[in-house]
């Protein structure tokens, strides 16, 4: 499985935890980063909207009832991240959470979930807010993960 090319170091790094020790990647401290402290993570894994082949980026997320949460600020940039155009092409993915793997569906939250979502989200990483602003125009994907039962 191939990691999105131009990822900086400390992602790359993140991923090689995430399939060496998945309980320690769960629960990344950002700290070293310049973040907030420790957040939990999930792997994403989609599959690239040209290529087809599969690319996974670990995400902060919440969990909120039985479905995960997670936000494609890309740091507040004026485009969407390509995770998500990936999700947009193709909504069914996997997703690992600790040792727990998952197949999932992708959708936007909206209206009245999207706000009461982008509540739960902020008040675990503020720095969504700061993002929105930064991303202008773009309004922010908050994008929830629904399982696929098998």
């Amino acid at each position: 499985m191939s990691n999105p090319q131009g990822l900086p170091p400390e992602i790359v790094e993140h991923i090689r935890l995430y399939r060496e020790d998945p309980e320690k990647a769960h629960h990344w401290d950002s700290t070293p980063l310049g973040g907030p402290g420790v957040l939990t993570t999930l792997l994403l894994t989609t599959r690239g909207r040209k290529s087809g082949e599969p690319r996974s980026l670990p995400l902060v997320y919440q969990q909120v009832n039985k479905c995960f949460v997670v936000v494609a600020s890309k740091k507040g940039s004026p485009a969407h991240p390509a995770w998500y155009l990936n999700l947009q092409a193709r909504p069914e993915c996997e997703i690992q959470v600790g040792n727990e793997h998952y197949r999932v569906r992708a959708r936007d939250a909206e209206g009245e979930e999207r706000g009461r979502l982008w509540g739960v989200v902020t008040a675990a990483y503020p720095p969504y807010d700061e993002y929105q602003t930064a991303a202008g125009k773009r309004r922010i994907p908050v994008v929830v993960l629904d399982p696929i039962d098998e």
